[in-house]
């Protein structure tokens, strides 16, 4: 297996006073020609809104964009007539397809509202745009899979997208393990940390730390050295 590790200090910054925010790999005005995305997998921002504040309509294409609330609430609105408050445990998609406009504001004005944004590059291009949210109880259902993102039209668990792309949300309490085996052969793992210390495949990881695993040919080892929250991304790469 081939491992790339990415620490939570090495990733790109940005302070912008209502937003902070932290990448994982280039976007806006931080550019690393060695973190352009893991395959299908574009984007990773771990973002911090301060009350009240959030993005203005703005548009976009071909993208599949999901976005992970973490606390707070976030209110999403789109040209789709959709308006939603999402709120930790809650998993919003948009397919940005043929082209949409939204908006994403902090619901509150008393506390900052903390998320993931996570972009996917599609398998299938101008689609009818489309808004999906679902919330997954992960927080009481502990060291489990839960599957919160599948291939569209597959009939599996979790929210599709336009990708054959599978995501696992988890809790893995302390000494817990569990193993994750490829749901498509050929395809890359990227596994971030919410919260905790675990090892994969014996490598350690922290709070905000990452690993991308490629040329898999067995199960990836989850264990907990602490609690941990984190996302297994299974992309095409």
């Amino acid at each position: 297996m081939k491992y790339t590790i990415h620490s939570s200090q090495s990733r790109g910054k940005a302070d912008h006073n209502w937003l902070k925010t932290n990448y994982s790999f280039s976007f806006a005005d931080y550019y690393n020609p060695e973190r352009m995305g893991f395959g299908a997998l574009r984007v990773l921002n771990d973002d911090s809104i301060a009350g009240g504040m959030g993005f203005d309509a703005h548009p976009h294409q071909n993208m599949e964009i999901i976005t992970i609330p973490l606390s707070g609430g976030l209110e999403h609105k789109d040209n789709l007539g959709n308006t939603a408050v999402s709120k930790p445990g809650d998993i919003q998609v948009m397919s940005a397809g043929s082209g949409v406009f939204h908006s994403e504001y902090n619901a509150h004005r008393d506390q900052e509202v903390s998320l993931l944004q996570v972009w996917v590059i599609p398998n299938v291009m101008g689609v009818s745009p489309r808004y999906e949210q679902r919330s997954f109880d992960v927080f009481s259902q502990k060291n489990i899979f839960h599957q919160i993102i599948s291939p569209m039209n597959s009939g599996e668990q979790g929210i599709g997208i336009y990708q054959q792309a599978w995501f696992q949300r988890c809790i893995l309490e302390k000494g817990h393990s569990l193993e994750y085996s490829l749901k498509q052969q050929g395809n890359g793992v990227y596994i971030f940390v919410i919260s905790g210390v675990m090892k994969v495949n014996n490598q350690e990881l922290h709070t905000r730390d990452a690993i991308g695993i490629e040329d898999i040919q067995s199960g990836i080892m989850c264990l907990a050295q602490e609690e941990t929250e984190f996302i297994v991304f299974e992309v095409p790469v």
